[in-house]
Parts: C-alpha cells; structure tokens; sequence
C-alpha cells in the first residue's frame, strides 16, 4: 500500500493482492519504520454502519474507514477511486483511496508486478 499525503489531501494506493485482502478480510495495513524504533502505521478498513470515506490519526496510527458496502463494490468491479471530504479545523480534509497502476514506463528499483495493469498500456505514451 503507497501512502501520499499533500497538504490537506490524504491518499492510498493498493495493488491487486491489497485489494484482494481488503475485499477478504476487510483491513489492509502498512508501516514505515524510523530509527531508533519509532513507526507509522497506515491501515485501511471496511466498516459497518458508518456512511462516507474518513480518516482519522491517533497512536501513530494513520486510519482511512470506508463503508463496508462501499469497499465491497469497489473491490469487486473495475472502479478506480474512491473519495472523501471531511471537516477539518482549517478547512477540508480530502481522502482518496485508488487502484495503483503499473508505471508506463518502468523506474529501476519499484517492483509493480502486482500493480494493475495501466489503462493506456497499448498506447506510446509514457508516464
């Protein structure tokens, strides 16, 4: 799972296997380890009985919830992004979670042999 955060916008990436545990056990987590022992987990889940895409940091813990149902449809059809707006003190908090494609042109070094297969793949183009 890639995690990138920009100002005000929070965003998760998940490759196919990722999307595959999320629709199978509903969680999928990551983490970055510091030195000296400090971490940062990053953890999406599907949840019952709440209604929209939110995000929450508590303990070192990055959270982003989606709607079970949601995450559900989602995992199972060929829907790319998901997204969500919450109030935050300084405005909004915008969180997206999305199917990671492979580069179109490959970078040495990034292993994407579980990425979904980029839509213009056939194409000339190139990231």
């Amino acid at each position: 799972m890639k995690l990138r955060i920009r100002g005000n916008a929070l965003r998760v990436r998940l490759s196919r296997g990722e999307v595959q545990s999320l629709a199978e056990q509903g969680v999928v987590e990551d983490r970055l380890e510091f030195p000296g022992g400090g971490r940062l987990v990053y953890r999406l889940r599907a949840e019952k009985n709440i209604t929209g895409i939110s995000a929450g940091y508590s303990g070192n813990i990055i959270e982003v919830l989606v709607p079970e149902t949601l995450a559900g449809q989602w995992c199972g059809t060929d829907l790319v992004t998901l997204t969500g707006l919450q109030p935050v003190a300084a405005g909004e908090l915008r969180v997206v979670v999305e199917k990671d494609f492979a580069c179109l042109a490959p970078r040495d070094g990034e292993d994407e042999s579980d990425n979904f297969p980029h839509p213009d793949a056939a194409s000339a183009r190139s990231c």
